[in-house]
């Protein structure tokens, strides 16, 4: 009897040992190799690390409004509250902890462009999705790494070729776009002013386009698919909110089980989309159609996406689709409307360039060019994504900082986009001109990512926002409603807490 429990006493004090090695001592021996290199920050936390921190101020910032004054759009201290304050504090880059990992918060345009452009290649990659993200995204190409990502990647570059997204996907975009604009007639009544809330107005526009893109003839179905997405997108917010206890999304509450319940009907109806458009194959430039097709690689050898990967893709589709070109959109307008020399300037141009057509073609877009760089600077203030989690998988030399293996990146686009230092004085102002002249540096504008990750689907999102936006102004002047609140929040993407009220007039031309 002594003997077993000397050694169980022996195993639970190796055991202790062990976390001990890991959550104490080896987070603090890394916590001096930045310090010794003049990186320091809020001061590791055993086992926590900084993250409850990082809530507090997050809720704070979120607690209240932030007025626009001056046409000021500095979002950061409302939307990276934690990174606003601590690199004023402890200087850039600085360094934090999520739980016993090691985060280095980057916002240098040099390092971020080594960091992207080398993404994959064995030295950075992602860091994998929470389990919460995964109830999302699924298994598509945003969670994917390694070979995995690489096959995904070259079958969804098919579908996104400019010459797809034009002929397949364009007629789709203006017929729903006609079709919301169709609705606004009606609610405006003949009345020479009308408010909306353009926010709710755009997702639901977002949803149509890319259930009409996504299942072609299978329309109907697509958007029930899409509505259940929607249920589990509230879900995954009330997740996100709690406290994060561990083993917690495996018990069986009330809430995980409508998640579960949600998953299975989403997966088994896309599963029965997958077979019915295998029987039919009447929509051939639908994205399910060409995500079922076969091409070849390189070494001229045929690659296909099986069911589950399928499934995967839808989710990434509609989540990274809708939610990033929706919201781009509704700061756009509201830009807009807070400066309206800029939109008429974009309303001449798209009466000259559209001419007598109602509606953009395929072959005017290229000619918005004031369009085009209203659309650069409105993510360049307000980026969809906020930031990009990178992880060093070796140890490497980034700069003159020498980085331990397992350090996560935390790439901080929107510092980036708005530091004065890359774009001048004038960094929080709405100035599209800016885009008239070639970018200074490759990464010091980078909404869609940088390097073998950027967005796969930044062609349709491009053409997407050119066109709506330009059929929106020919037909309305804008301007800011008395009950707009600006209050930028970071949810999936970067979005208007309370939602984007416009006041809108119809225009002669």
């Amino acid at each position: 009897m002594n003997h077993l429990i000397l050694v169980f006493v022996a195993f639970l004090c190796i055991r202790l040992l062990k976390f001990a090695y890991s959550t104490i001592w080896i987070p603090l021996r890394i916590q001096s190799h930045f310090k010794r290199q003049g990186i320091t920050g809020p001061g590791y936390i055993p086992i926590f690390g900084n993250m409850a921190e990082v809530g507090r101020l997050f809720e704070e910032a979120t607690s209240k409004p932030s007025p626009l004054r001056n046409g000021d759009h500095d979002i950061l201290p409302r939307v990276a509250p934690f990174y606003h304050i601590w690199s004023n504090r402890y200087g850039k880059p600085f360094l934090y902890w999520a739980g016993s990992i090691p985060r280095l918060a980057i916002s240098d345009p040099d390092m971020i462009k080594e960091i992207t452009m080398n993404t994959g290649g064995g030295l950075f990659d992602k860091t994998g999705f929470d389990p919460k993200g995964k109830i999302l995204f699924g298994q598509g190409l945003v969670a994917l790494l390694g070979q995995q990502w690489a096959l995904h990647r070259r079958i969804l570059n098919h579908p996104f070729r400019m010459e797809k997204v034009k002929a397949g996907w364009l007629p789709d975009i203006l017929v729903e776009t006609s079709k919301m604009l169709e609705k606004w007639e009606e609610t405006r009544a003949g009345r020479d002013e009308f408010e909306l809330e353009v926010f709710k107005e755009l997702h639901g526009l977002s949803a149509d386009i890319i259930s009409r893109t996504a299942f072609g003839s299978f329309f109907e179905e697509g958007k029930r698919i899409y509505m259940l997405q929607e249920q589990q997108m509230q879900f995954f917010s009330l997740a996100v909110e709690s406290l994060n206890i561990p083993g917690l999304r495996f018990l069986p509450t009330k809430n995980n089980r409508e998640m579960w319940r949600l998953e299975k009907e989403t997966n088994e109806s896309i599963r029965a989309l997958i077979r019915a458009n295998n029987k039919s194959r009447e929509d051939c430039s639908s994205l399910l159609s060409l995500l079922m097709s076969s091409y070849k690689n390189q070494d001229d050898e045929e690659e296909m996406l099986g069911e589950d990967e399928i499934i995967g893709e839808f989710k990434t589709f509609y989540f990274a689709g809708k939610e990033t070109s929706a919201n781009a959109l509704s700061w756009a307008l509201l830009l807009l409307a807070l400066n309206p020399e800029w939109q008429d300037k974009a309303r001449e141009e798209v009466a000259r360039v559209l001419g007598n057509n109602k509606v953009p073609v395929a072959d005017n877009l290229k000619d918005l060019k004031i369009v085009n760089m209203i659309i650069d600077e409105t993510l360049r203030l307000y980026p969809p994504i906020v930031m990009l989690m990178r992880k060093a998988y070796k140890d490497v030399k980034l700069g003159n900082i020498d980085i331990p293996a397992g350090t996560e990146l935390f790439l901080a686009l929107a510092a980036l986009h708005h530091d004065t230092d890359v774009w001048g004085n004038d960094a929080h102002k709405f100035n599209p001109g800016r885009f008239k002249e070639s970018r200074k540096h490759l990464a010091s504008f980078i909404p869609y990512g940088l390097g073998p990750r950027f967005c796969v689907g930044q062609t349709l999102a491009t053409v997407e926002m050119k066109t709506i936006l330009a059929m929106i102004i020919r037909q309305y002047s804008l301007a800011v409603s008395p009950t707009y609140i600006h209050a930028p929040k970071l949810f999936i993407s970067l979005e208007p807490q309370y939602g984007v009220q416009l006041l809108l007039t119809r225009t002669t031309l």
